[in-house]
């Protein structure tokens, strides 16, 4: 015995949930007009809003409304964003995709001006100047601008020594890969802004590298030897023309004392000497007694007779006699 309902469906069901069904249309179209229609811009981003495909316009950023349905489509920049590419080495947890390389190897080999070979590892950083050129101008712009960044590098380092690359050019090496780097991107129109070009490990190659090592070393010890001779020079030479400035004032100073004193000496002189031409007897006398004043206290007890003193007998000799007997 069938148990199927002879009588067909029961459409008083459908007619029952029937007015739900009106009003749940509506609101899904709502919902998915809301959905389609409304977009946030990041703070360090630009919107680049695109219509059927077509560029329309660039926007900043904050909560937006577009044309709903999939009419209008935005992509996303980040303009204020600083990202990089590395060459010749690759560090781990790269978010950009044309960050790092698969040929690193291949990059950091670089024929110099000497026609020497040098291992150079470089960093890029730039900024999106102009999204609209940056998503439309040139097809795949980051692996281009890897391109480019390759190419400007070894030109620069084709232009050097060895030695310039290693040592020396470093700093002059990345300013002038900046600027070629920055003039190509600008002919090719890649809205992109070179901030910063910026050389890492510059050796080279692993073969040869423990006899570079060595006539570096060898330069540096020259160049410490030099320093350390021209430290020797700057502190002897200076001390020895002190030494030398000093024994001339000594000599000048002695010299003009030796002057002064013949001079005061002169007038003194001339002075005595005007002064006996006056009256010669009384100054013969007067120089006679000084001088014996200055004399006769150096003789100790001394007596001394006139030679015209015949009264007085001359027994002056006689205690030194007696003494001479006694002894």
């Amino acid at each position: 015995m069938s148990n199927s309902n002879p009588r067909g469906p029961d459409w008083s069901d459908f007619e029952r949930f029937q007015p739900y069904v009106a009003w749940l249309i509506p609101a899904f179209l709502l919902l998915a007009l809301l959905f389609t229609s409304v977009y946030t811009v990041q703070a360090e981003s630009q919107g680049v809003v695109l219509r059927f495909g077509r560029y329309v316009k660039t926007v900043d950023p904050g909560l937006r409304f577009k044309f709903p349905f999939g009419i209008d489509d935005v992509s996303i920049v980040p303009v204020k964003r600083q990202l990089k590419q590395e060459f010749g080495f690759g560090t781990p947890g790269a978010t950009n995709d044309t960050q790092v390389s698969n040929e690193q190897t291949e990059e950091r080999m670089m024929v110099t001006g000497d026609l020497n070979i040098a291992t150079v590892e470089w960093v890029i950083q730039y900024r999106v100047r102009d999204p609209k050129l940056f998503l439309f101008k040139v097809r795949n712009p980051g692996q281009t601008l890897r391109d480019i960044s390759e190419s400007v590098m070894r030109t620069v380092v084709g232009d050097r020594t060895v030695d310039e690359v290693i040592t020396i050019g470093r700093q002059e090496i990345e300013v002038e890969a900046l600027l070629q780097l920055q003039e190509q991107v600008d002919k090719y129109e890649l809205g992109l802004s070179i901030d910063q070009v910026q050389l890492k490990n510059v050796n080279p190659p692993q073969p040869v590298q423990p006899s570079f090592n060595e006539v570096n070393q060898a330069q540096q010890e020259r160049e410490q030897m030099i320093n350390v001779a021209n430290g020797e020079y700057n502190k002897e030479v200076p001390r020895a023309r002190g030494e030398a400035e000093q024994k001339t004032q000594a000599a000048e100073g002695y010299a003009l004392k030796r002057v002064n004193e013949a001079q005061g000496d002169v007038s003194r002189f001339n002075a005595v000497f005007s002064e006996y031409a006056k009256a010669p007897e009384v100054t013969k006398q007067r120089i006679y007694i000084e001088t014996m004043r200055q004399v006769i206290p150096t003789l100790g007890q001394k007596i001394i007779l006139d030679d015209q003193a015949n009264q007085i007998l001359p027994l002056l000799n006689l205690a030194p006699q007696a003494d001479r007997r006694s002894k």
